[in-house]
């Protein structure tokens, strides 16, 4: 556990040097009240599937979600993989319990939920604002990308390696000049007709940065690119519906910027919202 002193990256909070090691923390009771006496009072699924007005793809959605008193943490998961007991299982279930829990998706979100709770995204805890304007389901989505990246500080003949394929992710990166490797478990075809990579360890070898979606929380795939990144120096920016409250606490240490996006999502209705962004410049010595 550490936080980088006389580093740009210094976090305003505790940071940690992995995800198992957050983990102990949490259950030890070290970053708050101790999690066998906090209760999850609501569970539910947003299901979604979208096609923006002018796109000609689209995908689907799935996120189990867990309200603490005032917080709500999140973790996305492949349509149709959550059983049923899910939900169940989690409403009225102690914090500690769900932490313990045999499926991944519902460990991540009872964690993001606590830390949510505990630490919620706010100035004071390292956060700064950034406002999505009201519009529809794509003028929305290009606002979140630009607000994601914008993030990413690299030079123009840089190659970034994207886990979870956004359209609008790849045309902002498209629209700065900057080349990409698309890679998401699903395999298929961007909107420009760009095969679609299903490994990102392989891929992330011909890639300078990664641009990586919080889902890697829920599927494991999280911590091996997370050391990649750390290992090689390169940066790492997390955009985060899924764990927003968890990704931050690993600047420094592989991460070095997330763009945290709570529930509800930018997806959700057509009114104003804010993501929160953390994070600094490029490590030294990376690009």
């Amino acid at each position: 556990m550490t936080a980088p002193a006389g580093s740009a990256l210094r976090a305003a909070f505790e940071t940690y040097a992995s995800y198992d090691e957050l983990l102990a923390h949490v259950r030890a009771g070290e970053l708050g009240p101790d999690p066998a006496t906090q209760r999850i009072a609501v569970a539910f699924t947003t299901r979604q599937a979208v096609r923006h007005d002018g796109r000609g793809t689209g995908y689907r959605n799935e996120v189990l979600s867990l309200r603490l008193a005032e917080a709500v943490g999140s973790c996305a998961v492949e349509p149709g993989a959550l059983p049923d007991r899910a939900v169940e299982d989690c409403v009225g279930a102690d914090v500690a319990r769900l932490l313990e829990h045999p499926l991944l998706p519902v460990r991540v979100a009872a964690l993001d939920a606590y830390l949510m709770h505990v630490i919620p995204h706010t100035p004071g805890n390292g956060a700064s604002p950034f406002s999505l304007p009201a519009g529809t389901s794509l003028e929305k989505s290009r606002a979140r990308a630009k607000a994601v990246v914008e993030l990413l500080d690299l030079p123009a003949d840089a190659t970034v390696l994207v886990v979870g394929v956004v359209n609008s992710l790849l045309e902002a990166l498209r629209t700065r000049g900057l080349s990409y490797v698309p890679c998401d478990l699903k395999g298929g075809l961007t909107e420009w007709d760009e095969a679609v990579v299903t490994d990102a360890l392989a891929a992330a070898d011909r890639c300078d940065a990664l641009l990586i979606s919080g889902m890697t929380l829920g599927n494991g795939t999280f911590e091996p690119l997370r050391r990649h990144a750390l290992r090689h120096g390169k940066r790492l920016v997390m955009f985060a519906q899924t764990g927003s409250a968890v990704l931050p606490r690993f600047l420094g240490h592989g991460v070095s910027a997330v763009c945290a996006e709570p529930y509800p999502f930018f997806w959700l209705d057509g009114g104003p919202g804010t993501v929160h962004r953390y994070g600094g410049p490029c490590p030294e010595g990376g690009r």
